[in-house]
């Protein structure tokens, strides 16, 4: 499956799956992630497929979120260089890899595989792990199956694994940050923001605290960050006032964070190592027309 607006992990291509137990199905609340039954696993390996370039695919990571009696479990494994075997890994690690960018340039940069605690971090939602994006509004898109393109909401009906869908046009349908007919800039830049800082910055994650809400529905300007002052930012503030200021994208602190590649001042905190300059560019252009 595939996501409208996925989360930004260094460039990487993710391959996703999802095995749901034979007889079992998936729950659906409006605008929430799915409600996955008891041994449902989500399945996704990062790798940079390398199809602009002369670089061989290269997998990095698969991560598993296994859906257990007790709750969810986090585990990754990583792919060793001979690409024929991928070994559990709780640690972490990190490893030097080289991809081609859209501009056919060569990138080298260590990748960071995360620690099994790290990965339990973003993925808290009171005080316990759940899934974070296969969620009803990200899921309402076209996927290229082997039979065809379809809906992937019809085609897991169809596969009786998704119980209690209601008519597709009267489903949301999160807009896909960087494609301009999809959405209006402010929606597109709430939907890059959810996906990259919502699971944190709500009211049920680990950045509860900070009062900043970066959910796709929110509608508060204050919660979102507009002329709110940090919690307790530090240094990451870079010396800026407030998380945005209308039409002064280099007076928020969101976009120095966004900028930053020091592990105490980036946002987020994990999951890249260097910045994404285009989601950077339309956060910017986004904050210029706030008024």
């Amino acid at each position: 499956y595939s996501l409208s607006s996925p989360l930004f992990s260094d460039y990487s291509d993710k391959l996703r799956f999802v095995y749901i137990p034979e007889g079992k199905k998936l729950g659906y609340e409006k605008n929430k992630v799915f409600l996955f039954p008891v041994g449902s696993i989500l399945i996704k390996t990062f790798a940079y497929l390398n199809t602009n370039g002369s670089l061989n695919p290269q997998l990095l990571e698969t991560r598993l979120l296994i859906h257990a009696n007790s709750g969810w479990k986090t585990i990754s494994y990583i792919w060793n260089k001979e690409q024929t075997e991928a070994y559990l890994e709780i640690a972490g690690k990190t490893t030097e890899v080289s991809f081609i960018n859209k501009e056919g340039e060569k990138i080298t940069f260590d990748y960071s595989v995360p620690t099994q605690i790290q990965c339990k971090g973003c993925h808290l939602k009171n005080d316990k792990i759940s899934p974070i994006g296969p969620s009803i509004r990200q899921l309402n898109k076209d996927f290229d199956y082997a039979q065809g393109i379809q809906n992937q909401l019809i085609h897991w009906e169809k596969a009786k694994i998704l119980s209690s869908l209601p008519d597709i046009s009267k489903i949301p349908q999160l807009p896909v940050w960087d494609d301009e007919t999809t959405g209006s800039l402010h929606e597109r830049a709430m939907a890059y923001l959810d996906i990259n800082c919502g699971h944190c910055h709500r009211e049920e994650g680990p950045a509860n605290t900070s009062g900043l809400r970066l959910r796709y529905n929110e509608i508060d300007p204050y919660k979102i960050g507009i002329m709110k002052k940090p919690v307790a930012a530090g240094k990451g503030t870079g010396g800026r006032p407030y998380d945005i200021v209308p039409g002064q994208p280099d007076q928020s602190i969101l976009i120095y964070r966004m900028e930053s590649t020091d592990p105490g001042k980036m946002m987020p905190e994990v999951g890249r190592k260097i910045v994404h300059k285009e989601g950077v560019e339309m956060i910017r252009d986004w904050i210029s027309h706030l008024k």
